[in-house]
This record gives C-alpha cells, sequence and structure tokens, in this order.
C-alpha cells in the first residue's frame, strides 16, 4: 500500500465537532476500502488567502492514511459531493514525518539567537546603515546644467 498525506478545507461555519465527523468519515471510507488512518491533525479555523465559494476562512484538518490508491480516490470522489469541503490536497509521500506537523510547531521569532548590539545586521556589502541625520556634507554642491532650448521660428 501507497503512504499519502491528505489536507482538506472545510466551511468556516461549521463547528469543531462537525469537522471531527467529517474526519471520521473519511477516515471510515479509507478503513471500508482496505486503508488505515495514521495522524489526524487539525489545524484548526484560519484565514484564507483569497476568498473561496464565499468562504473568508475555512477549518483545516491534516491525515496520514495508509492504502490503496482505490481508496484514496473513493475519498475524494466523496469530497468533490460534499458541499462542506471547499479543498482539499493528496500528496504521496515516502515516509510519514514522526511527530506534529509543521503547522502544529510552536515556532517562537524570540528564540532565534541575536546579537546584543541592537537591530538586525545583515546588510552585506553595502555597510552600516546610517541614521538621517548622519549624512556626510556634500562637497561643492550642486550645480545644474543648462537647459536645452528649443530652436526658435525667425
Amino acid at each position: 500500500m501507497a503512504l499519502y498525506e491528505h489536507v482538506f478545507l472545510a466551511r468556516q461555519d461549521m463547528s469543531a465537532q462537525q469537522v471531527e465527523a467529517l474526519v471520521e468519515q473519511y477516515k471510515g471510507v479509507i478503513e471500508a476500502n482496505g486503508g488505515k488512518v495514521g495522524r489526524v491533525e487539525n489545524w484548526g479555523l484560519k484565514s484564507l488567502t483569497y476568498r473561496m465559494k464565499k468562504n473568508r476562512k475555512a477549518h483545516y484538518a491534516l491525515m496520514d492514511i495508509d492504502a490503496p490508491a482505490a481508496a484514496v480516490h473513493e475519498m475524494e470522489r466523496q469530497m468533490r459531493i460534499n458541499e462542506d469541503v471547499l479543498r482539499y490536497m493528496t500528496l504521496s509521500v515516502e515516509k510519514h514525518e514522526e511527530g506534529p506537523s509543521a503547522m502544529m510547531q510552536k515556532r517562537d521569532r524570540d528564540d532565534r539567537p541575536r546579537d546584543d548590539r541592537g537591530p538586525r545586521r545583515d546588510f552585506g556589502d553595502r555597510g552600516p546603515r546610517r541614521e538621517f541625520g548622519d549624512r556626510p556634507p556634500r562637497e561643492g554642491g550642486f550645480e545644474r546644467a543648462p537647459r536645452p532650448s528649443a530652436p526658435r521660428e525667425s
């Protein structure tokens, strides 16, 4: 049997219990067709980048599936019919990841190593950033070139 990761988006007006019921329904489809579902993660209600079927948010759910292709096709067929499912995506993987997925890991930006010297210092070869009043004075000032005049007709 092949290994898959399956993510689907459910409508925003569904409750968390209804999303769990959807997961159980599709889990039953997989198991009825000779497969098994490993890890199931509900990522919760998240904002969408753009509107899908008049929804601005969606419930996200991830399932790790070990099943034949026919079982996955049947599950996807039923998802196409269901109006509560906005989108879905199934990926074939070599092996399932251990532990929580990247969406469930809390990565805090403050945990990164940081200089004690203040703000970030990633200017490359441009040199340090200057403040507004730190500009060195110009020598000689500006000299404007005369504008070319249009030929006069007489």
